[in-house]
């Protein structure tokens, strides 16, 4: 099995996971992540994997909510952060493990988040071993989650950051659009790092051919997200559920999923 390459590694080990997602560049993904996934994952207990968990921001609420939660991540600095996290949260547990193998019992799961994994198996191979082992481990009718950074998602971040107006991302977008592969090899800040993006229409092939039968592709934050003048509207819960309707009421149109930056697959494991 090949191993990840070590500007990956060293990305989250330089970078908090859980103060993105949680702050105000990350809330938006955070908030719809957690509307789609609740929309769809049974009432507790249910017996959840986190596969790729990084420091456990999902795994957390989905503990509070009444679920027993299972994190496995290839990075150690995230188990131990996610450990710590676990100690206080009951109905938590954070183990080290690679996505493409984990050291669990067929069957054993009601549900299964991938919400990272495949950004960086940037070969389709691993991405289908992902996907099939997640397939394995939950139990027949089981929901799985798989997120994916949009292939288009460096070409807004570039123009709505200003990144767009320097020769060398202009070079690095233009490989993305026609291959999906993000490579940083100046290993510029706010770049991102080694990664796949996926075509809207790519991302439900794969889970397709993992075995996984696909109810939908939504987009996580549609416009709203490369629009940082709603940052300053969005503490407001008024405000806060104009945009979630917005999204909403396109997430799932078929010309307008790309514009997200991160898609959800939502998926079960045939009955």
């Amino acid at each position: 099995m090949t191993q990840l390459p070590h500007e990956i590694v060293e990305h989250y080990r330089s970078t908090d996971e859980g103060a993105r997602l949680t702050g105000a560049s990350g809330r938006l993904e955070f908030v719809r992540t957690q509307e789609i996934i609740r929309r769809h994952l049974p009432a507790g207990p249910q017996r959840v994997l986190d596969i790729g968990g990084a420091t456990g921001v999902h795994a957390a609420w989905l503990a509070a909510d009444g679920h027993q939660v299972a994190l496995f991540d290839i990075v150690p600095e995230h188990v131990a952060a996610a450990r710590q996290l676990a100690d206080g949260t009951p109905g938590m547990t954070a183990s080290e493990g690679d996505a493409r193998s984990l050291p669990v019992p067929d069957g054993s799961f009601d549900a299964a988040l991938l919400l990272g994994p495949l950004y960086h198996l940037t070969e389709r191979d691993d991405r289908l071993k992902a996907l099939r082992e997640a397939r394995r481990a939950v139990r027949a009718g089981g929901w799985i989650f798989v997120a994916a950074i949009s292939r288009f998602a460096s070409l807004f971040d570039g123009l709505a950051r200003g990144f767009l107006f320097d020769p060398e991302f202009q070079r690095i977008v233009n490989t993305d659009l026609a291959s999906g592969q993000h490579r940083n090899d100046g290993e510029h800040p706010h770049w991102f790092t080694t990664s796949y993006f996926h075509h809207p229409g790519e991302l439900r092939r794969e889970c397709l051919d993992a075995g996984l039968d696909v109810l939908d592709v939504v987009g996580v934050e549609g416009l709203a997200g490369w629009l940082p003048e709603l940052a300053d509207r969005w503490d407001r819960p008024a405000n806060r559920e104009v945009i979630l309707h917005a999204i909403r009421a396109v997430e799932s149109e078929p010309t307008l999923l790309g514009l997200s930056s991160h898609l959800i697959a939502i998926n079960r494991t045939p009955a």
